[in-house]
């Protein structure tokens, strides 16, 4: 019997730095703060869907050093069951943030480090886990051909999928229709249509544009505009939901993709999955960082509850 949800992708340690703006090229300024904690996509992924009441297996590979010590910790302490390679000779990735101190707003770099070597023979020897799976998940931080790989053993397999195109690399058409849901932000989904999304009528015409690419349901993530679910047949506007003042955003995409994943885990309806999701990322953005700042189930569906009550 399928059960909940495994994810390919990469773990980063974030080093997130808090300052009024990004310094020029030759500029050094002063910033107003500094952390270092658990991050890469699959990763926080994995640890919001598992915060929000699945069960998760990760796939991936780490260095043998303190990053990688971080993020075996952090994937007992939320639950999360580690299908890892650690490496010798590479170490583990990490991640530059900035983060406004005064909206929230973010810009990233990342270093993959031993993720960045994950290849198909990972894949291939976690095919039981991800055959076995409800929902399976994947991105673009570590190589697209390894992504690939594990859509198709999933598809084949009837496990639901998930693939989140983001950073916006490159990758093969051939992805397209492996995807029952593919979730890039607005940004995402303009570089894979061609064409900007200023207007909701651009939006909808973006998810006509993938589903003609193969997708079977297309989730454009807006921000504070909540997310368009699109299918063939039922196109809506899910609103964002709201838990209080937004402090730090770079998470909120990774913490919806992980609540919706882990709600169409547990039978939610796509919708349902998506407000549950919206829930996930609202509560996210009002706490600093990425994979410490996921809530919780008993969090999400008490904001669901006050929202369904208001």
């Amino acid at each position: 019997m399928k059960t909940g949800v495994s994810i390919l992708g990469i773990f980063v340690a974030d080093t997130a730095y808090l300052a009024s703006r990004m310094p020029r090229i030759g500029e050094t300024i002063t910033g107003s703060g500094f952390s270092v904690g658990p991050g890469g996509k699959g990763s926080n992924q994995a640890v919001a869907a598992a915060r929000a009441g699945s069960e998760v297996s990760f796939i991936s590979r780490l260095g043998r050093d303190t990053f990688g010590e971080m993020a075996l910790k952090t994937y007992a302490e939320a639950g999360v069951t580690p299908k890892i390679v650690q490496m010798d000779d590479l170490p583990t990735g990490a991640a530059f943030i900035y983060v406004n101190h005064e909206n929230g707003e973010n810009a990233i770099i990342v270093y993959p480090g031993a993720a960045g070597s994950i290849g198909v023979e990972d894949v291939e020897a976690a095919r039981e886990t991800i055959e076995n799976s409800r929902v399976f998940v994947t991105q673009l931080e570590q190589p697209a051909a390894a992504a690939e790989r594990a859509l198709r053993i999933a598809h084949a397999a009837g496990v639901t999928t998930v693939f989140n195109p983001a950073p916006a690399e490159p990758f093969p058409e051939s992805i397209f229709p492996l995807c029952d849901y593919i979730v890039p932000n607005e940004t995402e989904a303009a570089a894979l249509v061609g064409f900007p999304l200023p207007t909701q009528d651009d939006v909808r015409r973006a998810g006509d544009a993938l589903l003609n690419k193969g997708v079977k349901t297309a989730l454009i993530t807006l921000g504070e505009r909540g997310v368009l679910y699109h299918t063939e047949g039922h196109s809506v506007l899910v609103p964002a939901v709201a838990s209080g003042p937004v402090i730090d955003t770079t998470g909120a995409g990774d913490a919806f993709v992980g609540g919706f994943s882990a709600a169409l885990a547990r039978g939610l309806s796509p919708v349902e999955a998506v407000r549950f999701g919206c829930a996930t990322a609202g509560i996210s953005v009002t706490r600093r960082g990425t994979a410490p700042a996921m809530p919780k189930l008993e969090e999400i569906e008490a904001l669901l509850a006050r929202g369904a009550a208001a």
